[in-house]
């Protein structure tokens, strides 16, 4: 799909690395303090959320997620030394993608899901309906990520990613609209979210609503990002200019 496109359609996203916010050098940086927050937020995860919540497969979802945490920890560990990431920075950028959905997307939807099946007073929701309430989300959420992956290939397409193509007022009302689909599809979700919670938990604590409805809020929001990232690491490995050479210098087009 994105064969037909040309070094010149993706120009645009050479922005992050060009400024230096992503370059091999300020990625090891963040993940070294990817360390200590992914090892936070699991542990937010264990002793807050997952005491005493009927949602089901709640020791087996822990182990699978603590173990990758684990992984991810040693990798990030590995890839924030200079001779690794100098010789391996599409790796590095790969990596920081994952680590990035694991300490802002994962854990804060895990955390939601495990307080919404939390035992109140009142309250009719079952394992099973839990169960069905997560597979739907899940749907949600890909139906944000793909419809996200079409908008972006469509503005990839029609040159909206060009050098200088920002200045264009077509663009701009071009973008707008093009938000309107995963939008809706957003706010679809949050009405089911809080539709559910209302009919199904007795949660009445003001506190706990907002972490629940916020933590899939990020969930969401991370699937809007994620198709980007995806694009500049495919650039990364199609197009010299997106790389960094040995000396931590952006290459250049020519």
């Amino acid at each position: 799909m994105f064969s037909k496109l040309k070094e010149e359609d993706f120009e645009v996203l050479r922005g992050p690395l060009e400024s230096g916010r992503q370059s091999p050098a300020n990625l090891g940086f963040v993940l070294i303090l990817s360390v200590f927050l992914q090892a936070m937020l699991f542990a937010l995860e264990y002793f807050m959320a997952a005491d005493s919540t009927i949602f089901p497969y709640k020791d087996e979802i822990l182990n699978i997620h603590f173990w990758i945490t684990i992984i991810l920890i040693v990798l990030c560990l590995i890839y924030a030394i200079p001779a690794v990431y100098k010789r391996s920075g599409k790796i590095q950028y790969f990596l920081s993608i994952i680590v990035g959905q694991n300490m802002a997307s994962i854990p804060f939807l895990i955390m939601a899901l495990f307080l919404i099946g939390k035992p109140e007073e009142g309250m009719i929701a079952t394992p099973e309906s839990l169960l069905n309430f997560t597979y739907i989300l899940l749907f949600i959420g890909l139906l944000i990520f793909v419809a996200t992956c079409i908008r972006f290939y469509i503005l990839l397409r029609n040159g909206h990613y060009r050098k200088g193509s920002k200045k264009g007022e077509l663009r701009g009302k071009f973008e707008k609209t093009s938000y309107i689909p995963t939008a809706t599809i957003t706010g679809v979700g949050l009405v089911f979210i809080i539709q559910y919670i209302a009919r199904n938990s007795a949660i009445d604590d003001i506190n706990v609503m907002i972490v629940i409805v916020g933590g899939i809020l990020v969930f969401f929001v991370m699937l809007f990002i994620l198709p980007e990232q995806l694009v500049i690491l495919y650039c990364k490995y199609r197009f010299k200019s997106f790389n960094f050479d040995k000396r931590g210098y952006l290459n250049s087009k020519d």
